[in-house]
């Protein structure tokens, strides 16, 4: 499938703004969350069990749904498909906030996270669509740069939104952006092409749906064991099982496919199956993350202060994604693996010093998150750009997300687990261990930015 014709400087321009202000969006209702929890809880008269079903199910809607957004987006035209995402989170947003009910507001999410899993992936497709090979990392940083500011400026505008109004009008500012996004995007973003087209007239590959959201779905609930705690039985093993059983057969499946959802291309190539591994690794970067305000308790920091702990990090992580993204043409795949992970292993393997000083606490944060920004930012979904056809950039930037999210589940998981039996120290040197891993696995990749024959990145 070949790509769209590089546009004019003004109207790539305007491209950009609406791909960052979608990301922007999405990953910031990610963020504003946490202030809101108290206020659900006063609002429905819930307890914190039923509270946080609203953050599982927009992780297993987002989760399951990343693929099929993507697929869409290879088959329809990243146009229509970025705006029906967009359309459909501030729908979402809507119904939360008229919400007179949990039920309603677990629809809303729901609906929030079936359209966020497209938002990504559709807008990383795009940017290898519309911007030539030496430029993409550099908008792809800049887009992981923006989901760290809203990670950053989400808490601290809930906050303030909560001091002088309701909580539904957090939800409801989306809709303004949400219309500024498609009135934007349907006149700057790329129209589907005759190819898009005639891809949409071949059968959609619903068993391969099906296969895939029962393991993507069976893997989350399996470790976060959600269904265990809510009917007081020991399911993780069985749907561990299922998970077994179903993936070969997806398999199977896929390679029969007349237009698989999953071409089996895509997991052949031997650079893609690193940045997969690669990815899966950022994600548990990503979930050790959450530990290091427990860390700063431990220090004697006051609970309601040590999410502040946190704002120096996701900063430094939003200016490494950007520098990353300029410099990985010049530097590679390789060598800004090497850096990301060699930081990360440093920060961690500093966080599990038994008795170490404060000061020392507040370098690991530092350490880790410049090298968060290298891993977690645009620098893995740059590389894929790189190895795969126009047509399949969607679907290849999906996998990403799937493999982020499953390693930050297992981090969050095992590092609670290992935390419970030992003590948070030994949870980040395991941590550390999986770091050395996947900086050892970096060296695999290929030191070139893109690949000895270019044909599939233009």
């Amino acid at each position: 499938m070949a790509s769209v014709a590089v546009p004019e400087t003004d109207t790539r321009r305007a491209i950009m703004t609406v791909l960052f202000v979608g990301v922007f969006m999405s990953a910031l209702d990610s963020a504003i969350i946490g202030p809101i929890v108290p206020a659900l809880r006063a609002a429905f008269a819930i307890d914190n069990t039923q509270v946080v079903l609203v953050t599982i199910i927009f992780t297993l809607c987002s989760l399951s749904s990343t693929t099929l957004m993507a697929s869409l987006s290879d088959r329809y035209g990243r146009r229509n498909v970025y705006l029906l995402n967009v359309f459909g989170f501030a729908l979402g947003s809507l119904i939360i906030a008229l919400s007179h009910d949990l039920t309603m507001v677990l629809i809303g999410r729901a609906l929030q996270g079936v359209c966020a899993g497209g938002i990504t992936p559709t807008a990383s497709a795009v940017i290898g669509d519309v911007l030539p090979s030496a430029e993409r990392a550099k908008a792809l940083g800049l887009i992981g740069a923006t989901s760290g500011m809203a990670f950053l400026v989400g808490p601290v505008l809930a906050s303030l939104i909560l001091a002088v109004a309701a909580w539904q009008w957090i939800f409801l500012l989306n809709l303004p952006v949400a219309a500024a996004v498609i009135f934007l995007g349907w006149r700057a973003l790329p129209r589907a092409t005759a190819v898009h087209r005639a891809t949409a007239a071949t059968a959609f590959d619903w068993p391969g749906l099906t296969l895939l959201v029962l393991i993507l779905v069976s893997i989350t609930l399996g470790i976060n064991q959600l269904l265990d705690r809510l009917l007081g039985l020991t399911l993780w093993p069985w749907l561990f099982l299922l998970v077994a059983l179903l993936t070969p057969l997806l398999a199977w499946r896929e390679v029969r496919a007349p237009v698989p959802l999953l071409p089996p291309r895509l997991f052949t190539n031997r650079q893609l199956q690193i940045v997969y591994l690669l990815a899966a690794g950022s994600g548990i970067a990503m979930g050790s993350i959450i530990f290091i305000t427990s860390v700063a308790v431990n220090f004697g920091v006051p609970i309601s202060q040590a999410g502040f702990f946190l704002l120096p990090l996701v900063f430094l992580a939003s200016v490494t994604s950007i520098i990353a993204g300029r410099i990985l043409p010049r530097i590679g795949g390789r060598m800004a693996m090497l850096i990301g992970y060699g930081q990360l292993m440093i920060g961690t393997g500093l966080l599990g010093l038994p008795a170490a000083p404060f000061w020392l606490f507040i370098l690991a944060t530092l350490i880790m998150g410049s090298g968060l920004g290298i891993v977690v930012g645009g620098t893995l979904r740059a590389l894929v750009l790189e190895e795969v056809a126009a047509g399949d950039r969607g679907v290849a930037q999906s996998v990403i997300n799937i493999a982020i999210s499953i390693g930050t589940l297992i981090a969050v998981a095992l590092m609670a687990s290992i935390a419970d039996a030992f003590d948070l120290s030994t949870a980040y040197l395991a941590c550390t261990g999986a770091m050395a891993l996947m900086t050892a696995i970096s060296l695999a990749l290929r030191r070139q930015f893109s690949p000895p024959s270019t044909a599939n990145a233009s």
